[in-house]
């Protein structure tokens, strides 16, 4: 009997929300990094004016991400090395996002040499008019998670 309810107990804390069969998150979770846009602004950018915030995100932070995500997800970012993460934002600083938590989450190389060259050539578009805010943030969101979306995305940006 006490071998079935250990069995039962395994299968039900694999199966739970807070396990993770991923070392790490592909893309950030919702729950945790919905996407914040700049509320305090150092500058205003583009002809849009978007709400510029400059870079800003203490290392004890960086590492209460870390924590939330191995804690909630199961992910064992802890013990793969805080130093093989950079910490993103997920809606970039260049597009008017936040340094707040909730748009901050740990992301892998694998992950990030995938999505990092769109982010300069959205902003780009951004600067010279071509591209509103709202459908930048929308792209970003949807290649950090879809990782498969983001050649197809990069295409349609640079014919813009």
């Amino acid at each position: 009997m006490k071998v079935l309810t250990a069995i039962i107990g395994l299968v039900l804390f694999l199966s739970s929300s807070a396990y993770s069969a991923e070392p790490f998150p592909k893309s950030p979770q919702p729950s945790l990094t919905p996407g914040a846009l700049c509320k305090t602004p150092s500058a205003r950018r583009y002809p849009e004016q978007i709400a510029y915030c400059t870079r800003s995100v203490e290392g004890d932070l960086k590492d209460e991400i870390v924590q939330r995500y191995d804690a909630t997800f199961g992910y064992q970012i802890q013990k793969i090395g805080r130093s093989n993460f950079k910490i993103d934002h997920y809606i970039p600083l260049c597009m008017g996002g936040s340094n707040d938590e909730t748009n901050l989450w740990p992301q892998h190389p694998s992950v990030y040499e995938i999505t990092d060259p769109l982010e300069p050539i959205l902003c780009q578009k951004m600067a010279e008019g071509r591209l509103k805010q709202a459908d930048a943030v929308r792209l970003i969101k949807q290649a950090k998670n879809d990782l498969s979306q983001v050649a197809r995305i990069l295409q349609t940006v640079q014919e813009m």
